[in-house]
């Protein structure tokens, strides 16, 4: 079962007073290019995070946004410095003694000096908090692949179409070839009669004229391995993944056996069916680049 490298996942989780939202989407990618956007209080999963997606997708670029609420009413702590808050009041009282005056300070005067009274917040449990984020991860990344197989299996049927198509056209070039050299045969044997009026045809080198030119347009070779090349591409079609960068390598062979029949044609409606060949063939081609 192939898949696209184009998709979408969206989970959202509540445990508890705590809720994991997690977003992804994908595009293609010569490799698996992933950028993950979170709260900095999960950075720590990062590496558990690339590793998870890792069992669900090998290729394409790929988003993933994450946000975390956490509800609960001891997310933080007012923690207070009895210390600092002592040196504080020495410090007042020299500055009292030393400039002569009135010793005021109050609770509130106190309260407001940096770091005696802070507010912390709460070591997080870091398996507790991986445990609601990997099942919002898992519940996205399923989505996420599943969207990806549908897309993969239009893009499969779409393919095999169009090799169809091009059996098709190569079928026609492969009838074509003999009737090519049939009608130059006639043409040539035309030509020399007209020439030579009265006087007979020399058989043995009308034949060898006619041998050489049908080597120069013989496209039999090429033929039979873009065949090759595309029954070797429904078979690639039929394997679970990681196919994309064969199936591209296909195709250009592919290309390849088409441009050489292009440019031995010496017909009209073979360089047409040999134009339509490289035509689907890239159509062939663009298809692969969404494939994983």
């Amino acid at each position: 079962m192939i898949k696209s490298m184009t998709g979408f996942g969206r989970c959202e989780i509540t445990e508890g007073e705590r809720k994991f939202t997690v977003e992804l989407k994908g595009v293609n990618h010569r490799y698996l290019d992933v950028n993950i956007r979170m709260p900095k209080k999960l950075n720590f999963f990062e590496s558990s995070i690339r590793n998870l997606l890792k069992q669900y997708a090998q290729r394409g670029k790929v988003d993933i946004f994450i946000t975390y609420e956490d509800m609960s009413e001891t997310q933080v702590s007012l923690k207070y410095n009895p210390t600092l808050a002592q040196e504080y009041l020495s410090y007042f009282k020299q500055m009292q003694e030393s400039f002569n005056l009135d010793y005021d300070i109050r609770v509130s005067t106190l309260s407001r000096c940096p770091e005696v009274l802070t507010m912390e917040e709460q070591v997080l449990d870091e398996e507790e908090l991986w445990n609601g984020l990997e099942k919002a991860l898992k519940g996205a990344f399923e989505q996420f692949r599943d969207t990806r197989i549908v897309e993969g299996e239009n893009l499969k049927k779409d393919i095999v179409e169009k090799l169809d198509e091009m059996l098709i056209l190569v079928g026609y070039i492969e009838t074509r070839s003999p009737e090519i050299v049939t009608e130059y045969r006639a043409k040539l044997e035309t030509k020399v009669k007209e020439l030579l009026e009265d006087a007979q045809i020399d058989e043995g080198r009308l034949a060898a004229e006619v041998v050489i030119f049908a080597d120069k347009i013989c496209t039999d070779e090429e033929t039979v391995r873009l065949r090759s090349h595309i029954e070797h591409m429904k078979k690639t079609l039929e394997a679970s993944e990681g196919i994309g960068r064969k199936l591209d390598f296909i195709a250009q062979e592919m290309n390849r056996e088409a441009n050489t029949i292009l440019s031995k044609a010496n017909d009209l409606e073979t360089s047409n069916h040999a134009i339509d060949l490289k035509t689907g063939i890239e159509k062939v081609r663009e298809q692969i680049q969404n494939i994983e």
